[in-house]
């Protein structure tokens, strides 16, 4: 019986973020188990939910969205060697690709790389430069902590490094750094955002329009910022580490990604 409630709050938590795992569905049973006088820990709740066939499966696919032959300037990687210590200090951009029946999709991304929060995004039937515009826009009006500068990190693709996209960067404060080659892993913050929403958020399906995606991804963020835990984070959720600023301990950014 007491296997039938830890199931049924197990199947609460992954009615909004199905994709969470066993260690993480520990922490969100932690607080709430007790109440009930339950105690199972995490070897045995690996256990019940391998026997249910209930354990997450890891896939990867990955559709190529960076246009890097191009004859723009593209800036230094300036977060190689920096030590992330502070919400703020260096967002991240991306662009990914989603399915709809009625057309191709993309979603553009713009992700705090220290609280690993999502501070903007924009999801269009083009790769246009006023899609990535509007990401950063959104980015830029949530900010909290207001400083004079923010490092923007991106690939080398042609809607990052045309002086369209860089000029307006550079009048909202942002210093443009760029990766130096087609490697996952010089923006690798950026890349694991991709494969969360995707793969942990349903948009990685073919969905039936772009406004049924759009939708889709309101909620994915909301969720995600506000109730997703990280490991990275202390098992934080984006939000409280963004509030917290400069909380957490961070080693170098390299160092982090190896």
């Amino acid at each position: 019986m007491k296997n039938e409630v830890v199931l049924q709050k197990v199947a609460t938590i992954r009615q909004t973020m199905p994709q969470t795992g066993t260690r993480k569905l520990c922490e969100h049973l932690r607080p709430v188990l007790p109440q009930l006088d339950i105690k199972i820990g995490r070897d045995a709740l690996f256990t019940l939910l391998r026997n249910k066939g209930l354990l997450i499966r890891k896939t990867k696919r990955f559709h190529i969205t960076t246009d890097s032959k191009h004859f723009y300037y593209t800036s230094p990687n300036r977060i190689k060697e920096v030590e992330i210590t502070h919400a703020e200090q260096v967002f991240v951009n991306d662009i990914t690709y989603i399915k709809t029946d009625e057309c191709h999709a993309y979603l553009a991304i713009v992700t705090d790389a220290y609280s690993k929060k999502i501070m903007g995004w924009s999801l269009e039937d083009n790769m246009k430069v006023t899609m990535v515009k509007e990401a950063l826009t959104m980015a830029h009006k949530n900010t909290v902590h207001k400083h004079d500068t923010i490092i923007h990190h991106s690939d080398r693709g042609l809607q990052y490094c045309c002086p369209d996209y860089t000029e307006f960067a550079n009048q909202k404060g942002f210093v443009m750094s760029t990766t130096q080659k087609y490697d996952p892993y010089e923006n690798a913050i950026a890349e694991r955002i991709n494969g969360i929403l995707k793969y942990e958020f349903g948009l990685r399906k073919t969905l039936p329009s772009v406004e049924v995606a759009k939708k889709m991804m309101k909620q994915a963020v909301e969720i995600y910022n506000n109730k997703r835990l990280h490991w990275s984070l202390d098992l934080q959720t984006p939000e409280q580490a963004h509030q917290h600023y400069n909380h957490l301990k961070y080693k170098s950014y390299a160092t982090t990604l190896s």
